[in-house]
């Protein structure tokens, strides 16, 4: 287990915090949703509070090794600034004089933001003479990016043998701790609620999950591929063929475990998945025709999936039921949100991750009624596929710097 935060040596200290502050942008620079910034700021405070002087790390984006004006961390420095109510020095680059004057300028009670890490192609290389020089020469390290631990970029993984003492931040730790909630004591029922496009990106988490719960619900574009699996007509919905056989055995693997594994029994479908659409609902035993698409889940598969997050002790939510950037596919979403958040107040643990699905919850008012909201979706679902995460094997690298 990597060192929590408390056990770092942190006064008198520069200490390079890595934190996840890739946030959405309006058109005009501003901050669409600061979500990710908030959740670090009790880490960064901490290390104020303790006589430390915290140098952030971050990445914003996919500028893709160039330095695009459009992902610049300086709109995030300026509302961090706000947030903390104290000084954030700005470094205009992450390596050399600038940022080497913005460390040394800052002082007790002040915070320090390099520029966008990927304005370098050696952070996505996790190229070792990067994160040399990224590090500089600071003694602890501290990773916060719960959003970035499935990554191997320099600033997550090569860092970390450049400094002498590393360790885990707050957020980090709130993120292992749910999650493993979810892995070593669940209490049931355990109810699984599966969404997004794709069988491809859930594919080993769905197979780990059926090991735990009790319950997997599917929804979203990724539960026509199984609806296909199950010889149903899913007309031009979306469907990853390649992936039909893995889906057949995934249902086969459910009866044989004595799990339940629920697709959708209705859905809302168009000819075009836009937001002029006006959908109509079909029972999926009759099958969607040919020249129509499933944009979402219907009434009686909300009504179905709510009945068992309603019985549930410990809920687990990732990924959307419909097109639910769309407004006329956003019912389903939305209803499982209220669903989860019920389900929570009637004393169910719930762990939502996923872009989406947190949106959902937002939107309605109800981000904070449910039990943890994880802001790394992919690295949840690595996590809990049992994947070794690289930034959290590398905090616990004992080599030679």
């Amino acid at each position: 287990m990597p060192l929590r935060l408390r056990e770092l040596p942190l006064a008198n200290q520069k200490v390079l915090v890595r934190v996840d502050f890739n946030v959405p942008l309006n058109p005009d620079g501003s901050i669409r949703d600061d979500t990710r910034i908030r959740e670090a700021l009790p880490t960064l405070r901490a290390i104020c509070d303790a006589g430390g002087i915290p140098v952030v790390l971050s990445h914003l984006g996919r500028p893709r090794g160039q330095r695009k004006a459009e992902y610049s961390l300086a709109p995030v420095a300026r509302h961090l600034a706000t947030l903390l109510d104290c000084t954030v020095h700005f470094a205009p680059d992450c390596l050399g004089e600038p940022a080497q004057r913005s460390i040394a300028d800052a002082r007790p009670g002040e915070v320090v933001l390099l520029e966008n890490l990927r304005f370098h192609p050696g952070e996505e290389a996790n190229d070792p003479a990067f994160a040399e020089q990224l590090a500089h020469g600071c003694q602890v390290y501290v990773n916060d990016a719960f959003g970035a631990a499935h990554r191997a970029h320099a600033s997550v993984v090569a860092i970390t043998r450049y400094v002498r003492w590393k360790g885990m931040g707050l957020l980090m730790e709130r993120e292992l701790s749910a999650l493993q909630r979810l892995l070593q004591r669940p209490e049931h029922p355990y109810v699984a609620l599966i969404g997004g496009a794709k069988v491809s990106d859930k594919l080993e988490v769905l197979q780990a999950l059926l090991q735990r719960c009790d319950v997997l619900l599917l929804g979203g574009g990724l539960a026509f591929t199984f609806l296909k699996a199950r010889g149903f007509a899913v007309g031009d919905s979306i469907v990853e063929e390649e992936l039909i056989p893995a889906a057949e055995r995934l249902i086969e693997q459910a009866q044989q475990e004595g799990k339940q594994l629920l697709l959708p029994l209705d859905a809302c479908i168009a000819t075009t998945l836009s937001p002029e659409a006006v959908p109509t609902t079909v029972a999926l035993a009759a099958g969607i025709p040919q020249g129509w698409k499933g944009g979402d889940i219907g009434p009686e598969t909300i009504a179905l999936f709510t009945e068992h997050l309603q019985r549930a002790r410990t809920i687990f939510w990732n990924g959307p039921l419909g097109v639910y950037e769309l407004p006329p596919f956003q019912q389903g979403t939305r209803a499982m949100a209220q669903a989860v958040a019920e389900a929570t107040r009637c004393g169910a643990f719930s762990l939502v991750g996923g872009g989406d699905s947190i949106a959902a919850l937002r939107q309605a008012g109800l981000a904070e009624a449910v039990s943890h909201l994880s802001t790394g979706g992919g690295a949840a679902l690595e996590f809990l596929a049992g994947r070794k995460l690289p930034g959290l094997e590398a905090l616990n690298y004992t080599g030679q710097s």
